[in-house]
């Protein structure tokens, strides 16, 4: 696959994954707060939340969720109750101090604060002390307590399951931060998910598609920071993704940690697991980001029946058109876009069968060995049951999200007149015998092999490819 974007390592540090490295003491410390601290400080903090609750739910009530009336004398003192009670919450919590560097701007000048990175649930913290409104999901409404607390500041809420629902957020974000300042601030976690703070994430366009000027907010442990607000160009007000993407950059810049272009929709490609899962995931994220704009939906039976379709092909080479043809769907710019991926040859033609092997990884990449055995059907259209070298080299080329796969160690490893041929069952043996197959018998042209693991157990013939699943 071709990319022409900058993408992370396969070494960069998954943003997804916080590994928590304890030391004696520190565990035998934990275990101290335990049942000494800790049970104080929840009993604080539940107290102060059960407090709070009948002055957000008076407050709340006879308001309208679409005009902001003229704040009553009374509202503002609860206001200023349940802001004191939240900060002395927090306190509770072990939070006794909160740094803030810079100026808050004010409603007229930014209506959306971005915020970011978003990595625990006391991220709420700055949503409390300034009583901005936020993107919430439509079940926080029944949380008990906590979700009488989030009603308060007018949230905008989003049924993440439903389509229209997620237009009708983004159509109400626009009308409020189109309302010159009538409305709260809107708080927006841009990242859409919680990472462990070591980069930062692709932002979603949601915060970005008014083409208002926005506040970009970074939090860190111990203190958070407004940065100026960020006005687009012309052109960043046409495009929502460069936009958002100039803001991280800010962000990221402030917070002294890289970027990386995973995204919240990337995660499972991140957490795969098993024999082949996937080595660098960097030239599949482009391909992950762009299918959803097909609409086309994605099953097991529908991987099979494009997989019979392939095998029927007089010719596995697509031009643009015909690739079109083949899924269905009219050329469009994404369409265009994706085909260009596959394009290496730059001959205006891609091989079909490499689509499915990408799409079929992206779309279970825990079960990379029923995407193997896809595979050996496309290429195997004569019905040996055999797969060439080359073809073998190019499965896992887009497998593993590799480049110029040498399988010279394999097969001399496999031995026999083999032809430079090799059968599912032979490579699933051979897997099946050394668990590190990848690390310790692929060369890759831009990361090279590291053998470190002695010998195996031999494959006896207890165990069949069905085994694996």
């Amino acid at each position: 696959m071709n990319s022409s974007a900058s993408r992370p390592s396969r070494w960069a540090r998954n943003p997804f994954v916080h590994n928590l490295e304890l030391s004696l003491t520190d565990k035998m410390t934990m275990g101290l707060m335990s049942v000494t601290v800790f049970p104080v400080r929840l009993l604080l903090v539940s107290f102060l939340m059960l407090l709070g609750w009948p002055f957000a739910f008076v407050a709340s009530l006879g308001r309208s969720e679409f005009v902001v009336e003229p704040q009553s004398w009374w509202r503002r003192l609860v206001d200023v109750a349940l802001r004191v009670i939240m900060r002395a919450m927090w306190f509770c919590a072990g939070f006794h101090w909160v740094k803030v560097k810079g100026e808050r701007a004010a409603p007229s000048q930014a209506a959306i604060l971005t915020v970011a990175p978003h990595s625990t649930f006391f991220d709420a913290i700055p949503v409390t002390s300034t009583m901005c409104s936020i993107v919430a999901k439509l079940e926080t409404q029944s949380i008990p307590v906590w979700g009488t607390l989030i009603q308060y500041i007018r949230p905008v809420l989003v049924l993440r399951s439903n389509l229209d629902s997620r237009r009708q957020t983004v159509e109400e974000i626009k009308r409020r931060a189109r309302s010159g300042g009538e409305w709260p601030q809107i708080m927006i976690f841009p990242e859409g998910t919680c990472t462990n703070r070591s980069s930062l994430i692709l932002f979603k366009a949601g915060a970005f598609l008014p083409g208002l000027p926005v506040q970009p907010v970074v939090l860190r442990y111990p203190n958070k920071l407004y940065l100026p607000v960020y006005t687009p160009s012309d052109q960043e007000k046409e495009n929502p993704s460069l936009f958002a993407n100039n803001v991280r950059k800010i962000m990221a810049k402030a917070l002294e940690v890289p970027l990386t272009d995973l995204s919240f929709e990337d995660r499972e490609l991140s957490f795969a697991e098993g024999p082949l899962k996937v080595y660098d995931p960097s030239s599949l994220l482009e391909f992950n980001h762009l299918l959803p704009r097909l609409r086309l939906k994605t099953t097991e039976s529908s991987l099979q029946e494009q997989v019979s379709k392939v095998r029927k092909l007089r010719k596995h080479l697509l031009t643009l058109e015909d690739f079109a043809l083949f899924l269905h769907v009219g050329v469009t710019d994404t369409l265009r876009h994706i085909h260009g991926l596959f394009n290496q040859q730059e001959e205006g033609q891609i091989d079909i069968r490499h689509y499915l092997l990408a799409l079929s990884t992206i779309y279970r990449p825990s079960k990379s060995m029923d995407t193997l055995k896809m595979a050996f059907e496309m290429y195997d259209s004569q019905d040996t049951g055999q797969v060439h070298e080359r073809d073998l080299a190019a499965m896992l080329e887009i497998m593993l999200g590799v480049k110029q796969v040498e399988l010279s160690l394999v097969l001399m490893e496999l031995g026999g007149p083999h032809n430079g041929k090799v059968t599912y069952d032979e490579l699933w043996c051979f897997m099946a015998e050394h668990p590190h197959f990848v690390q310790d018998y692929l060369d890759f042209k831009d990361h090279p092999r590291h053998l470190s693991v002695g010998p195996h157990d031999s494959c006896n013939g207890h165990m069949t490819p069905d085994d694996t699943r």
